[in-house]
């Protein structure tokens, strides 16, 4: 589980540095839900959980007419954001909880927006009902989440490397699978006023490393970025020295013409505000 506490310590910190990774990684996933979005029509665009802001920008720049607010509990992940989006007038980040954040203007999104950011609400149903509320009448909810952790081995094939498994979590507790069962999904938002609520599979090869080294980013990304960044951090230094050659290992296993990746499983989830 990564708390709100984390994302404003060391986990805000990591990502913020390695956005550019982070990015690259979920690339196919960003294109695909700018696809989705198309089937909205909207001109004001808030982005939950927005990180470092690649959706929010993607958004912005390709409609600059568009008014897109995007909003990150982690300050880090935000400056990020801001320093990347200086120059594009339609777009704004500001920290903040999204479970309770309210725009200082009339600011009322007929589109709302997350890659992979809305997994961590201590408490969904109420989330998911505040922003409906924000939100403008019939507005439009377009959202992805991680599928179990079988579906996912860019995390598993990680985790299994470690000397020690991690212990067994509830699966409902805010975190990167807490969004796996599309069923749970479902009924959250239903609870919380959405209507029309689909839940549509989307597979992706996660790029881990690249460059002139692939393997060496692999192993320097996994070591900052996921689960078992954590793990690695509390680590001796040979335990880790040895954990970096098993990733390393791992790394070369799945490389294919420079580039290492491994599969990933998502959910991309549409619904429409009940209100209107």
């Amino acid at each position: 589980m990564t708390d709100a506490g984390e994302w404003q310590g060391r986990t805000g910190d990591s990502w913020a540095a390695e956005w550019r990774r982070t990015d690259r990684s979920f690339g196919p996933l960003t294109e695909h839900l700018l696809k989705r979005s198309r089937e909205f029509a909207f001109g004001a665009v808030l982005d939950v959980g927005c990180g470092a802001g690649e959706l929010s920008l993607a958004i912005a720049r390709g409609r600059p007419r568009c008014r897109v607010v995007g909003v990150d509990i982690s300050p880090q992940l935000v400056a990020a954001a801001r320093e990347r989006g200086a120059n594009h007038a339609n777009v704004a980040f500001e920290v903040a909880d999204a479970a309770v954040w309210r725009p200082a203007d009339d600011f009322a999104p007929d589109l709302l927006v997350s890659r992979h950011g809305v997994m961590f609400f201590d408490r969904p149903v109420a989330a998911f009902a505040h922003l409906a509320g924000l939100a403008a009448p019939g507005a439009g909810l377009l959202f992805s989440c991680f599928r179990a952790p079988a579906e996912n081995p860019f995390f598993t094939e990680v985790g299994r490397l470690l000397p020690q498994a991690e212990p067994a979590a509830d699966p409902h507790a805010p975190g990167p699978f807490a969004f796996a069962d599309a069923a749970r999904v479902a009924a959250i938002l239903a609870d919380a006023g959405w209507t029309g609520v689909a839940c549509e599979p989307f597979d992706l090869a996660m790029v881990a490393g690249a460059g002139e080294d692939p393997v060496a980013d692999a192993v320097a990304y996994f070591s900052r970025i996921g689960p078992a960044a954590r793990a690695a951090a509390a680590m001796s230094a040979d335990e880790r020295a040895r954990f970096h050659d098993r990733l390393g290992a791992l790394a070369e296993r799945n490389l294919r013409d420079g580039i290492v990746a491994l599969r990933a499983a998502a959910w991309v989830v549409t619904a429409r505000s009940g209100r209107g």
